[in-house]
């Protein structure tokens, strides 16, 4: 697994993790957002991951926990923790850092981006990558206006529509993860309707969204990976609203993967709202 298997986990992630703003009362104050998810690949569960997202003013700071294990640690066991910060303009997230660590198995990394004027301007992998002499090149170009997972997972869409409205769904998001140089593009494909469980803070309805994963760049491309995601049209993600907020957070997704189908289904949302700062 490893950093293949994180990267497919965080695609998953911010797949499903799409939201806006909080309303404009919150500026002296801090809103907290805590969503658990379940992991699972085919009919099997490999883990669960949280995140917690905190708000003020134009301010994010986002931090995603994960562990994955195989029959209780006994095959394998995966610990990963993400964490992106930056500010929400009305143009769309603008990230400062982002950072990736992953440990398990004997195995141990991490990633590290920082972000300057809607481009990355420093990456730091360790341990170095070795690179395919294959892989398609990134360009500077490319990189200007991509943006980070955490970014791309939780501040592209908003609407004050709080029925599973499916204009959530009308995005391309551009994303680079220190890799990899990729495109979601997001489009309606219908409305469903959920229902309310008393550890979730969502709606009654879904927008779910049809994805293409469209590969620009850094990677190889005979990647087995790539290859599934880029020619199939299962991958889904489900956007609910959070009351109270124009926020449309993620509720479960499709993502289909050259080991099988991984599928994220939230366990729980929290809202904590509108905490005084110091």
């Amino acid at each position: 697994m490893r950093l293949v298997w994180c990267r497919a986990i965080l695609i998953g992630s911010l797949l499903v993790c799409c939201s806006g703003a909080l309303a404009e009362d919150s500026i002296a104050t801090e809103t907290r957002l805590v969503a658990n998810y379940r992991v699972d690949l085919d009919n099997f569960n490999l883990g669960s991951f949280r995140f917690t997202t905190r708000l003020s003013a134009s301010d994010y700071r986002v931090r995603g926990d994960g562990h994955f294990s195989i029959l209780g640690g006994l095959l394998y066991d995966l610990r990963t923790t993400t964490a992106g910060s930056g500010k929400v303009t009305s143009a769309g997230p603008e990230p400062t850092t982002y950072s990736l660590s992953y440990a398990g198995g004997g195995d141990s990394g991490q990633l590290r981006m920082s972000f300057d004027a809607g481009t990355v301007t420093a990456l730091s992998i360790v341990p170095q990558q070795t690179r395919d002499p294959r892989e398609i090149p990134v360009t500077q170009a490319q990189l200007v206006g991509a943006i980070d997972p955490i970014a791309a997972a939780f501040f592209r869409a908003r609407s004050d529509d709080p029925n599973g409205d499916l204009k959530v769904c009308d995005q391309t998001v551009p994303v680079f993860d220190g890799g990899w140089r990729y495109d979601l593009a997001l489009s309606p494909k219908r409305k469903v309707a959920l229902q309310r469980k008393a550890s979730t803070a969502y709606s009654r309805y879904a927008a779910v969204c049809r994805v293409e994963f469209k590969p620009i760049s850094g990677y190889e491309p005979d990647d087995p990976n790539i290859k599934v995601m880029s020619h199939t049209d299962a991958i889904e993600v489900w956007l609910v609203s959070v009351p109270g907020t124009d926020m449309y957070v993620p509720y479960h997704i499709l993502l289909p993967t050259d080991s099988g189908l991984l599928s994220a289904t939230s366990t729980s949302l929290r809202v904590e709202g509108n905490r005084p700062q110091p």
